[in-house]
């Protein structure tokens, strides 16, 4: 009976260990017996029986295995088996569910356990993502440099693959055989801790260059609680050692990494890929920065895009900080003196050269040879200078620098000058204020990264530069701080706890995102970049400061603040590019309404639009002269030096012949004095006579007002080209030479051919002799005072010494009433008598005044005279003919102005044919030249085109250009990302 239930419950047991799955390892039959004497059946001897069970793990069965539902049929009665009772069927199923359940609840802790496992050993590792930097770009365009189609084609098939494939059971047995390898041992938690330290090392950048590992910190506390401290020692420095090694293969590979990147970028060159390269990102986010630098934002547009600005004491390293990242010692340098005066924008690129060039200028600058790097410095000194205004020390202009080269990391820095204490000899009074309000001006951007230096070496207490960050960026979110001349102030400093304490924040009373300690060299200018990088690898390699963990791997070297930086600066453009493009959009509408508003009919012309329609009109007008009429030239030619020369002609030629005694006298003296005028003043005063004609005239048109189409903003700029072209131009120096020829052929000639030339020169001379005359007696009047008739009806009276020249003029008119044919000087003795008859009336006057009142009555008297004697003549051509043989009117004087009219003719018509020949073809040139100078003067424009529409129109294409630049930066920036 006893056999039989236990024969029952084997067969039991071999349906439940058949019927189990996932589980291809098989039990011998008696282990299933055995567990199928473990369960509880009723009236089984377990005493006389009971063996020591065998030990199984539990972990062999699956929740997916079933029992059989089937009703389990005994032996068959005729064999000798009866069944005693039926309730032991249901007592065994319901121990055999129990067990179900014990399997299952296992299975699910330890699934539990395994994934909980599993996430804190991915917690433990950084996020590789970061890490992509270090694959080279090229590698992520391989898809567009090799055809995935063809090598897909000259792989193998896969059933050729399978043959080569491995015996992957073989493997999972083997591996199945391995126990205990998801717990947690020392030696896998020593690999996670030093592998997640050598990326810190290998230079993470952003936010994985400021975490700290906590938890490989941890661990190390965890395993310093089971090691004694020599053990300790000796970890650290193998700790150290390793990581040293790996910055070495790191290195290696960068060096690898840069080769290749240059001659992926100089692909183009060797005609290896045909394809155009585009514009790199950071040269398009540069271009929308220096076009903000020159914007005038009279609409309250501020610029908030991101930019690394580099502050510091003076003489803290800030340009030894930033020549070690752009890896050349481009700025000038000096010995304790201030050498940066204006705010320097370097934009750091990539490229297959290492070189420099300015905005303005294509000049370009390999910085590989030592001549141009002088030549780099003097150019950025030479900048300054002259950036910097009379009577100040520093400047706000900003000079705009690009660099390139391979492994460079693109950012864009802005280097401002030192931050002082004193202000010292020599400089401005205003000079710390001006630093501060500079540096207030670019921090205050609520986008910019600040580059805080501090120099190590000086004691902390004197810094200035920390309590100016910590104004304007108290939480820190945006300040990176740089602790320079690190190897002098682990030299120096008496506690290396100080040190410590600064790189962790604690010294000074401002926060950062992260902390940085550099060397960037021995302080010898001469060195070059790359012997300041070995000694800082070797100065850290050995300082204290690491091996005593004082400083952090991620924490030192200029290649990991770089690094960083650059991490930075990218992550704050992604974040608020797109908010500032916004900003712009919203203030072109507003730009774009007032124009509207105010200037609904008029063309949307910037300053340059503008000065080209000018530049037209200009030229237009300028070519306008060759349609002046040659009869207007002439007869304004004639005019104009007549009156320039009259008064020669009438003062020294014509009244000192006329006071002769006969024809002959008189033409003798007027042939020498004609002769020296000719010589000596006539055709230099004709030329200058043309000249003036000649601005007059271009005046006329550059002034005059067209109507309707007239553009009063023009004006300025007109009469700047205008005065600036009469400046440049000069006349012809031959053209004197040949018009005095001409002049004196001319002033020669005698001959007057007929009565109509006779009658045009006594209405010549009358017309200068009646102009003479009303002169003269507008002289006499102002010496004289009013006469009678005036004085009654403007009630206004004499002077005194009007008095005594009207007595004066009347007692010399009563002279020349007695003699008629009186010289034209008084003699001593008349002087006398006058001035006795003068004071026989009671009028003292001095001999003085006596002559000069005699000149202005002897001039008027001779003048009428003359005037007589021009009526007189206007019948005597017929005389004239004759040589005036058998006549007493002699008309000399006729003579004379008809020459000098005739000379007048042929100077004139001579000046016209250089006027319309050379000099007006002379001039156009000018104006072109002068308008083209201006053109390139973007000051001078400013200057002459202003005004509310000039400005206005000025500002939308800024505002249009920085929003287009904009969007065309983020949509390549979206695109890279």
């Amino acid at each position: 009976m006893w056999r039989t239930r236990a024969a029952a419950a084997c067969v039991i047991c071999r349906s439940l260990a058949n019927s189990s799955c996932g589980i291809k390892r098989k039990s011998p039959l008696q282990n299933l017996h055995l567990v199928s004497r473990s369960i509880h059946h009723p009236y089984y001897p377990s005493a006389k029986f009971q063996r020591p069970p065998l030990r199984i793990s539990i972990q062999q069965f699956s929740s997916l295995n079933r029992l059989p539902l089937h009703k389990t049929k005994l032996l068959n009665v005729k064999h000798g088996y009866q069944s005693h009772r039926n309730f032991w069927l249901a007592r065994l199923a319901s121990r055999l569910l129990r067990i179900r359940y014990l399997i299952l609840g296992s299975a699910v802790g330890g699934g539990y356990t395994a994934k909980k496992t599993y996430e804190q050993w991915k917690d433990m590792i950084p996020d590789l993502e970061d890490y992509k930097w270090i694959v080279p770009d090229f590698i992520w365009e391989l898809d567009e440099l090799v055809d995935i189609e063809k090598l897909l084609k000259a792989l193998p098939d896969a059933d050729d693959l399978a043959k080569l494939m491995p015996d992957f059971d073989k493997i999972g047995e083997s591996l199945a055989s391995l126990k205990g390898f998801l717990s947690p041992g020392y030696n896998l938690v020593s690999e996670v801790i030093g592998a997640s330290d050598l990326l810190l090392l290998l230079g993470s950048p952003g936010e994985t260059a400021f975490r700290a590992t906590d938890q490989g910190y941890d661990n190390d506390k965890q395993f310093k609680k089971v090691s004694d401290k020599e053990k300790i020692d000796q970890l650290q420095e193998e700790l150290l050692r390793t990581q040293l090694k790996y910055q070495r293969m790191l290195e290696r590979l960068e060096k690898e990494n840069k080769e290749l990147r240059k001659l992926v970028l100089q692909r183009d060159d060797k005609g290896i890929h045909q394809r155009k390269l585009k514009k790199s990102l950071i040269d398009m986010y540069s271009e929308v920065l220096d076009i903000l630098s020159d914007y005038d934002a009279s609409y309250n547009t501020q610029d908030h895009l991101p930019r690394v600005v580099v502050v510091g004491d003076q003489s803290a390293g800030k340009t030894s900080v930033l020549e070690m990242i752009a890896q050349a010692r481009i700025f000038p340098r000096g010995s304790g003196e201030m050498m940066t005066r204006s705010p320097v924008k370097v934009t750091l690129s990539e490229g297959p050269h290492h070189v420099a060039l300015f905005k303005d200028s294509s000049r370009e600058f390999d910085l590989t040879k030592e001549e141009d790097l002088a030549a780099l410095r003097n150019e950025i000194e030479i900048r300054m200078r002259n950036s910097v205004k009379e009577g100040c020390t520093v400047s706000t202009e900003t000079i705009s620098l690009s660099v390139k080269g391979p492994g460079l990391q693109r950012m864009v820095l802005v280097d401002l000058p030192g931050v002082i204490s004193t202000v010292t000899s020599g400089m401005a009074p205003d000079t710390k204020e001006t630093i501060f309000s500079i540096s207030k001006a670019y921090m205050q951007n609520p986008n910019a990264i600040i580059l805080c230096i501090q120099d190590g070496s000086v004691d902390a207490e004197r810094s200035i530069v920390t309590d100016l960050v910590s104004q304007m960026d108290p939480q820190g979110k945006r300040t990176i701080f740089v602790l320079t001349k690190v190897d002098l102030a682990e030299k120096n400093v008496a506690s290396p706890n100080r040190i410590q304490q600064i790189i962790e924040g604690k010294l000074f009373p401002m926060k950062a995102l992260g902390y940085f300690a550099v060397v960037t060299g021995k302080g010898n200018s001469s060195e070059s970049i790359e012997s300041i990088k070995e000694y800082e690898e070797e100065f850290f390699q050995n300082s204290k400061l690491l091996k005593t963990s004082m400083l952090k791997a991620h924490q030192v070297t200029t290649k990991n603040l770089s690094l960083a930086v650059s991490d930075c600066f990218w992550k704050m453009v992604r974040e608020s590019v797109e908010q500032q493009a916004d900003a712009f959009k919203a203030t072109r509408f507003n730009l774009e309404t007032e124009w509207k508003n105010n200037y609904p009919r008029l063309r949307e012309l910037d300053r340059n639009e503008l000065f080209e329609k000018a530049k037209n009109e200009i030229l237009d007008e300028v070519i306008s002269l060759t349609q002046v009429t040659p009869k207007h030239w002439e007869e304004m030619l004639e005019k104009t030096l007549w009156e320039r020369v009259s008064t020669h002609v009438i003062e020294n030629i014509y009244l000192p012949a006329a006071q002769t005694a006969n024809s002959g006298t008189f033409n003798t003296t007027v042939d020498i004095k004609l002769k020296q005028w000719t010589d000596k003043q006539l055709p230099n005063k004709a030329v200058e006579v043309a000249w003036e004609t000649l601005q007059e005239e271009f005046s006329r048109f550059m002034t005059e007002k067209k109507g309707k189409e007239h553009d009063d903003i023009f004006d300025k700029l007109k009469q700047a080209v205008k005065e600036e072209t009469i400046k440049r131009h000069k006349w012809n120096e031959r053209a004197e030479d040949s018009l005095r020829v001409i002049q004196h052929n001319a002033l020669e000639d005698r001959s007057i051919s007929d009565k109509q030339q006779w009658d045009a020169a006594i209405h010549f001379m009358e017309e200068t002799l009646q102009s003479r005359l009303k002169d003269t007696e507008s002289v006499i009047e102002d010496m004289v005072g009013p006469d009678w008739k005036k004085r009654w009806l403007h009630w206004v009276g004499r002077t005194k010494e009007q008095n005594i020249r009207n007595e004066t003029k009347n007692e010399l008119e009563k002279l020349i009433k007695c003699n008629e044919d009186h010289p034209a000087y008084l003699a001593n003795d008349e002087v006398t008598t006058v001035r006795k008859n003068l004071e026989a009336r009671g009028v003292a006057v001095d001999p003085c005044l006596i002559k000069d009142t005699w000149h202005q009555i002897y001039r008027r008297y001779f003048l009428k005279s003359a005037l007589n004697h021009c009526n007189l003549c206007r019948r005597g051509f017929y005389y004239y003919q004759r040589h005036f043989v058998d006549s007493e009117l002699e008309c000399n004087d006729i003579v004379l102005f008809w020459r000098i009219q005739r000379m007048l003719a042929i100077t004139a018509n001579t000046l016209r044919q250089q006027l319309t020949n050379t000099e007006v073809r002379r001039l156009e040139k000018n104006v072109k030249e002068v308008l083209e100078d201006f053109a390139e003067d973007n000051e001078k424009k400013v200057m002459l085109l202003t005004g509310k529409r000039v400005q206005l129109a000025e500002d939308l294409k800024k505002v249009r250009e920085i929003q287009e630049k904009l969007e065309a930066f983020i949509e390549a920036l979206h695109q890279e990302k």
